[in-house]
């Protein structure tokens, strides 16, 4: 079939590293161009990747090569989505946009509106549902190999020394904003739609937007139980898990490495069974150590990017239902998750219970 022909717009380390990497590797797209704001930063792309076209600014409607591209891919910062979302869709452009969608629920409704309105396709990048390691945990969940579901637990832990975005102190509660699509998208894939029961913040010890800690509670709709998110921000190592707790297996998903274990259950936890715990998580992680290392050493692994891409480039050719996972629907489920987090929060005052105890 005719390739969709693509401009991208934002060049900074996702889109140079994700979605240009995906959209070249695939029979789907031919990228005819690149935009960015910074002087000199969309030529040196161009040139070095040999795409066609480029452009300097924020201004779609200026860019005259435009007219030659089929849809859209946004990956600048999330205070610019709406705008630039806007634009390529007033463009009769295709969008496919990073997260977080938008700063506020109407700007992600009136955009959703939008796109059905003009009969246009607008998807958000939730890629870590089509991770390797997410699928098998899915299927799992399916052939009901974990048994009943009691509960489920995402963790984020993240060192705030690492590569982050010079933006997100920006956001509201800063770069919770920015990565809690992501875990909230999973609990949604895993629990059913979830609603935000209580929601705890431990304000930052360094004087930041961002949060020390959050600790949210959910109600699922998919089984009766527990579901919650745990994110700190200040931890000395980062590692994304979640964890589904079956009355038959555990299923831990690590996101980071693409890994996926499954431990039965230990019963008595007597000797044997701690032993083969062991010897089954052991053997896992070692094994897809090598199954994800090996494409991770390659720079190709594009933690479930690839499906993003094909199931955007199917839904713009008509098979509108792969967009289901990825359309305005969820993400605006997830948007309306984030924004009440940021508007029905509790703040845990640990120094004056520290005074207290003292």
């Amino acid at each position: 079939m005719k390739k969709l022909r693509v401009a991208a717009v934002g060049l900074g380390w996702v889109a140079q590293h994700r979605h240009l990497p995906v959209m070249e590797c695939s029979a789907d797209f031919e990228v005819v161009g690149v935009i960015d704001r910074s002087p000199g930063h969309a030529r040196e792309v161009m040139s070095k990747r040999k795409y066609p076209y480029y452009a300097e600014g924020s201004n779609l409607g200026d860019i005259d090569w435009l007219q030659q591209v089929d849809a859209i891919t946004i990956a600048t910062s999330p205070m610019s989505h709406y705008s630039v979302i806007r634009q390529a869709l007033e463009l009769d452009k295709h969008v496919l946009t990073e997260k977080p969608f938008t700063m506020t629920v109407a700007e992600g409704e009136e955009l959703a509106a939008l796109a059905v309105g003009r009969n246009l396709r607008l998807a958000v990048v939730h890629n870590f549902q089509f991770a390797r390691s997410t699928k098998r945990l899915l299927r799992e969940i399916a052939n009901g190999d974990l048994g009943v579901v009691r509960s489920v637990s995402a963790v984020q832990m993240g060192n705030p020394g690492r590569r982050l975005p010079l933006w997100y102190e920006q956001l509201p509660l800063g770069l919770f904003y920015d990565e809690s699509p992501h875990l909230l998208y999973l609990l949604r894939r895993i629990s059913g739609d979830i609603d935000l029961q209580r929601c705890l913040i431990s304000p930052s010890t360094t004087g930041l937007k961002t949060p020390a800690r959050i600790d949210a509670f959910f109600r699922p709709t998919a089984f009766d139980g527990p579901c919650t998110l745990t994110c700190n921000f200040e931890s000395p190592v980062s590692e994304w898990h979640v964890m589904v707790f079956g009355e038959k297996r555990l299923g831990i998903l690590d996101i980071f490495r693409d890994i996926y274990l499954s431990l039965p259950n230990d019963g008595t936890h007597d000797t044997l069974n701690v032993f083969r715990t062991s010897v089954c998580a052991t053997a896992q992680h070692v094994w897809q150590h090598i199954v994800s290392g090996i494409p991770h050493l390659r720079r190709s692994l594009f933690y479930g990017n690839e499906e993003v891409f094909a199931r955007f480039a199917r839904a713009v050719r008509g098979s509108v239902e792969d967009l289901a996972p990825i359309g305005p629907g969820s993400a605006l489920a997830v948007l309306r998750l984030q924004h009440t987090i940021v508007n029905c929060h509790e703040i845990v005052d640990h120094k004056a219970a520290s005074g207290a105890r003292t």
